[in-house]
């Protein structure tokens, strides 16, 4: 049984620009917002997954994207450092959400940024890791040592997907998408070496935040995309629910970011470590 946390966006809006998205003259429409976070809360729901909500806080209009808030993993909440102060106050609210549902509190040294599942995402045993934009490479060897698996580093390198859930969506346990140009071409190699079945998004799908989509099982949940990458998932298999999430777009997020996985169905890979000098 998966389970998730969420939070409603009552305060949800542009107030500040942080990604190339967000725009002050280009405000989500809060009406049509509530409606599509309504949309995905429900169809979480019609999979089997069980939603807990965080409440939402007056001038943190960005904790609706929930998954930035930290890494759960087993009974542990590896709380985010996050790289710009508007969202900073945000941790201390995820945190005491965690301690009351009896996680155990971890957090990162100070200067070593860190922006939670928008920024590391398992694939099997691995953890892939992205930095550049919000988390720091140095951060990487804490949630290795943490976590006590492998952390595998990936650059991102455009600004427009500075997240790595924006551009990296692991599917199952030998299948992923991507947005390739994303990444460096180190990345690329590290991503083509782990994942057996990594499928390249085209630009028009990338923008359209479809990488970062809510994988549960068979299901998946994500922004409207092209008639080439639904075919693609039936054809995998796949069951997929598209939904309209443009108005979370405004500020750079679809329906992963607002998702924080708190226990989530393994995808049981090789447990072997990758050996990525090869790739040097």
């Amino acid at each position: 049984m998966a389970e998730v946390l969420m939070c409603r966006p009552e305060y949800y809006t542009v107030s500040y620009k942080i990604n190339p998205w967000m725009s002050l003259r280009r405000k989500p429409d809060k009406s049509r917002a509530v409606q599509q976070w309504t949309a995905l809360y429900r169809a979480l729901q019609k999979t089997g997954i069980t939603v807990h909500l965080i409440d939402p806080v007056p001038e943190l209009p960005d904790m609706v994207f929930t998954a930035n808030a930290g890494l759960v993993f087993d009974h542990l909440f590896i709380r985010s450092n996050f790289r710009y102060p508007q969202r900073q106050r945000e941790s201390a609210y995820f945190s005491e959400w965690a301690r009351f549902h009896g996680m155990e509190l971890r957090q990162l040294p100070e200067g070593h940024y860190f922006e939670g599942e928008g920024d590391a995402l398992f694939f099997g045993e691995v953890l892939i890791a992205g930095y550049r934009f919000r988390s720091d490479i140095k951060s990487h060897l804490y949630l290795g040592n943490i976590i006590n698996r492998q952390v595998l580093s990936v650059e991102l390198v455009n600004p427009d997907y500075y997240h790595l859930d924006t551009c990296f969506c692991p599917l199952d346990h030998t299948s992923a998408l991507y947005y390739p140009g994303a990444f460096d071409l180190y990345g690329r190699r590290v991503l083509q070496r782990v994942v057996p079945h990594l499928i390249p998004v085209p630009e028009e799908d990338a923008r359209k935040f479809c990488c970062n989509a809510v994988v549960h099982g068979k299901n998946i949940i994500l922004n409207i995309c092209s008639a080439w990458l639904e075919k693609m998932l039936l054809d995998l298999d796949f069951i997929p629910t598209i939904l309209n999430f443009d108005e979370f777009i405004k500020a750079g997020g679809s329906s992963k970011c607002m998702v924080l996985f708190l226990k989530k169905q393994e995808n049981i890979a090789d447990e072997s470590s990758i050996d990525i000098t090869a790739l040097l």
